[in-house]
């Protein structure tokens, strides 16, 4: 039989998806392959990020929901019990956006796409225990939500604040910031109305996250299953910065402190400069209409648009506790209310931002630190966190301050007696010297979970004209939504009935809060509602939760790498420290963020961009195990790759062709006393194991793409393989059992039909995972047989055999190999005297001179090599791959067989080649 006769055949012989596809989901579903025991001790915790419902998978949900299927299958066929969940992450604004679009109901249109999402997902053949399936804006998860929140603010986590939020006049309504867009001449305006927006300063619930705030920044160094950058994005986040406090006095106006990380700056404080909203600001604005009007323009100015150089001269004079000197008081909107104290003040010559000002406003630039030739670079910047814009070592001649600011270290000057200090010095010695005390900041911020919209959840708090804010108690939650109405404004502040309420302390007559929390809540612990989805008790079986977290394997995209991550640290953390669980402080050990999904034309794959795929029509016509092995062949979890319709054909014939190769094997009528080349059939076995070892490697380590190469070329082996006329039908059958066992987690649909058209026992998502040990010599001989196919490529090529009948391959002889050897292992400047130090070497003369100076050339890339036995055992083994590919007649000779004039051009790794 022909190579091409049997691919002919396989083609032939192909499978229906539409077909095997639902009934391979129907039997995983009656079988309850992806439930898991309540009683399960430790299982391996499995987890996508749960996706919003917007009501239609696209092909970035496909690949991260691949990605956590295949590792799940791959664990679970080890012998694991893995707990697979999945929900829906089912409040918040776009739904209820897409409500007022379609006038219909949040909850009606949100149930619509959970329902579409559902059918998608299994379509996918996803392997979840879908009875623990939650959906955030149910009553039954909510409430704990509600219930949480009462437990926080017990625990003095929550507290009502001021804060500043976009207000539409025409809604009458508070926008979140994307609810805000740009409109003519740059103003912000409703994206409902087109309505210029105001700021309006309201009072909000927030969680005081910053309580956290050190050990949040602490506990990263420990996440060592996190990629780098998203701890570095979260110390970022957090940014802690070490410095001092001082006073400066605004006579009449009383001391006003600072943060500074630059105290050994001070002596060049040159003015001094308030935010907008600092309360010192705010009382100066009260008699001096300039500032007034300064600061009404500056709450209306976008953060991001800031102009460095914006700034309002109060009037007003600062003390400058260093020099006694009076400095001028400027409010400047570069200056941020919630940074440091909103307050600092500036030194142009070390700060670039203070530079700008300075230069803006015709103030002094004063330099009190020059570089040495020894300083130190330190990491800190200066108060403002301006950029380095000079080097630490600059010689002090080619420093100007007054054309750019020298922000790094140094030595002090102008500075009175404390010239000559280093900047650490002076930072330590200023703090007690100026009556400062240490600090430490950062740029977290408490988490304002208010939201003014309707489908969130109804934040559990009364608000009684006696009692103040009363809490809803525990046995009347959940407090749940009232109906839907359409309205202008905030649509819980217009449900009359359900708003008013009695007054559990006091029973006289109250209003509910009509804020509803952030979604981030919902998506900080659902993760431990999966634990024991059912529980009426309580959020979560404590015991359960205990022992099943943290998740093992956590999945999900880069632009959650801040927020919902670092939210979901915090609660954990809260909910140790009040005994919800015990000793899970970090709630995902391991964290993977998906690349994207590109268009054909290299942009991220959008409906809007119009180069979107469908999900849908890809399974329609190619089945879901095809989209699946194309996303999982493409690239690494976390890079991103282009959308190719060759690969998709790609992927679908491969696994056309695995069908088919199984078929023709489970109805082959050869002879298995036929007779059989044991050499090759030794071969093959080696690759298969070798395959096995080398995928489970690849799984474990998250590289998907590399074992399915793995598998790839272990199929294209055993295609080859099973058209010989001496191939051994055991080896084959072998090689294809664990080829379908490793591409089962990928394509487990194709995967199951194979196993069962090969009798394999049970179900394929139940077998046993391959046990195969690489080789210990593998990668050696690998690389061996690689190099001597290539070489007598070039060899036929070069020279123009067209038709060579016979290729001798021979060996390097013993001396070679230990020549070799000694020196890979050799330290010795002049590597050939070393050599031919050794008896065994020098004694072959010559020769041994001419290896020891070409081992001497080569010494950088000297590798591990065979000995001469397996060099010849291992050529041996792969011999009838170049008897194939060139239809020759191949010999593998020892040096001793070979004689010395062949075996003398040999070398360890590299065996000489004879073409007849």
């Amino acid at each position: 039989m022909t190579a091409g006769t049997g691919e002919q055949r396989e083609r032939e012989r192909g499978f229906d998806h539409a077909e095997i596809e639902p009934r391979w989901q129907r039997t995983w579903d009656e079988e309850g392959v992806f439930r898991i025991p309540d009683d399960a001790e430790d299982p391996e915790y499995v987890l996508a990020m749960f996706p919003y419902t917007s009501g239609e998978l696209h092909m970035g949900h496909v690949r991260n929901y691949t990605i956590t299927d295949a590792y799940a299958r791959f664990e679970r066929m080890r012998g694991e019990e893995v707990l697979h969940p999945m929900g829906w992450d089912s409040f918040g604004l776009p739904a209820e956006n897409a409500a007022n679009e379609r006038d219909t109901n949040p909850r009606d249109w949100t149930m619509d796409c959970i329902d579409s999402m559902t059918e998608q997902f299994e379509s996918m053949g996803f392997g979840y225990d879908w009875e623990r399936e939650i959906t955030t804006c149910e009553p039954e998860y909510y409430r704990w939500n509600q219930w949480l929140f009462k437990r926080f603010r017990e625990e003095g986590l929550v507290e009502r604040q001021a804060a500043e939020l976009n207000w539409c006049p025409s809604c009458e309504t508070v926008l979140a910031d994307e609810q805000v867009e740009e409109g003519p001449g740059g103003a912000e305006i409703c994206w409902r109305c087109d309505t210029p927006i105001d700021h309006r300063e309201m009072d909000q619930w927030f969680l005081t996250i910053t309580d956290y705030a050190e050990e949040l920044l602490e506990a990263l160094d420990g996440l060592e299953g996190w990629p780098n950058n998203v701890r570095e994005m979260q110390r970022n986040w957090i940014g802690r910065q070490e410095g001092a406090s001082v006073a400066f006095e605004i006579p009449g106006y009383g001391d006003v402190d600072i943060f500074t990380t630059r105290l050994d700056t001070i002596y060049g404080a040159t003015f001094f400069s308030l935010a907008p909203g600092h309360p010192v600001a705010q009382e100066i604005a009260e008699d001096n209409d300039a500032v007034a009007e300064y600061i009404r323009e500056a709450e209306g100015a976008d953060e991001d648009e800031l102009d460095v150089t914006s700034g309002v001269f109060t009037g007003e004079y600062a003390v400058n506790p260093a020099t006694g000197e009076e400095i001028p008081v400027y409010v400047a909107d570069y200056v941020l209310t919630d940074v440091g104290t909103g307050a600092l003040y500036a030194v142009p010559a070390h700060d670039e931002r203070d530079h700008e000002f300075a230069e803006a406003h015709d103030i002094d630039i004063v330099q009190v630190v020059e570089p040495t030739e020894d300083t130190v670079e330190h990491s800190s910047t200066s108060h403002a966190d301006a950029d380095a814009s000079a080097d630490a070592d600059a010689d002090p001649e080619d420093v100007d301050v007054q054309e750019v600011a020298y922000p790094e270290d140094g030595r002090l000057v102008d500075s009175g007696e404390f010239d000559g200090l280093t900047s650490e010095e002076a930072r330590e010695q200023f703090v007690e010297e100026f009556d400062g005390e240490h600090r430490t900041e950062y740029n977290l911020r408490d988490w304002g979970i208010s939201r003014q919209r309707y489908w969130g959840t109804p934040i559990p708090m009364i608000h009684c004209e006696e009692c103040g804010h009363v809490e809803v108690p525990d046995e009347d939650l959940p407090v749940e939504l009232p109906e839907f109405v359409q309205t202008t404004g905030n649509p819980l502040d217009a449900a009359e009935e359900w708003k008013s309420v009695e007054c559990p302390s006091c029973g006289g007559p109250a209003e509910r809060e009509t804020d509803t929390m952030d979604t981030f809540v919902d998506s900080s612990w659902y993760f431990l509602r999966f634990c024991s989805p059912d529980l009426d008790s309580a959020p979560f079986d404590a015991g359960r939760a205990s022992d099943w977290m943290p998740v093992d394997r956590y999945v999900g995209g880069i632009e959650h790498a801040v927020m919902h991550l670092l939210y979901a640290r915090f609660f954990t953390k809260v909910l140790d420290d009040i005994d919800l669980v015990e000793g899970v402080r970090e709630p995902f050990a391991n964290l993977t963020n998906q690349g994207m999904v590109l268009g054909e034309d290299g942009n991220k794959m959008s409906k809007s961009g119009d180069n979107g795929v469908s999900p849908t029509e890809i399974v329609d016509e190619y089945g879901a195990d095809t989209a699946r092995l194309f996303i999982m062949e493409a690239a690494q979890p976390e890079k991103d790759f282009a959308w190719s319709p060759e690969g998709v054909q790609s992927a679908h014939q491969f696994l056309q062709n695995l069908y088919g190769l199984a078929a023709d094997l489970a109805e082959s009528d050869r002879d298995a006393d036929a007779d059989v080349d044991d050499s090759i059939a030794a071969y093959v076995d080696r690759e298969t194991d070798a395959a096995a070892a080398r995928a489970t490697e690849e799984f474990e380590d998250f590289r998907f793409n590399h074992a399915l190469q793995a598998v790839r070329d272990l199929v294209s082996l055993l295609r080859r393989y099973h058209e010989r006329p001496d191939a051994d039908p055991a080896v084959v059958e072998r090689g294809v059992r664990t080829v379908v066992k490793l591409l089962g987690p990928v394509a487990p649909h194709v995967g199951e039909e194979v196993w069962s058209l090969l009798d394999g026992e049970g179900l394929l998502a139940e077998a046993e995972w391959p046990d195969a040990t690489l080789p210990e010599d593998y990668d050696v001989a690998s690389r061996l047989v690689e190099d001597t196919r290539e070489d007598v490529r070039d060899i036929v090529e070069t020279v123009g055999i067209e038709d060579p009948e016979r290729i001798t391959l021979a060996v390097a002889p013993e001396w070679k190999t230990r020549a070799h050897e000694l020196a890979r292992e050799s330290d010795a400047d002049n590597l050939i005297g070393d050599l031919m130090g050794h008896d065994e070497i020098r004694s072959h003369g010559d020769a041994a001179a001419d290896f020891a100076q070409d081992l001497q050339a080569e010494r950088e890339a000297l590798a591990d090599v065979l000995a001469p036995e397996a060099e010849v055992a291992a050529l041996e083994r792969a011999a009838w791959l170049i008897e194939e590919e060139f239809d020759a007649e191949v010999v593998v000779r020892s040096a001793e067989a070979a004689g010395d004039d062949l075996a003398g051009k040999a070398a360890p790794g590299r065996p000489a080649i004879d073409i007849e």
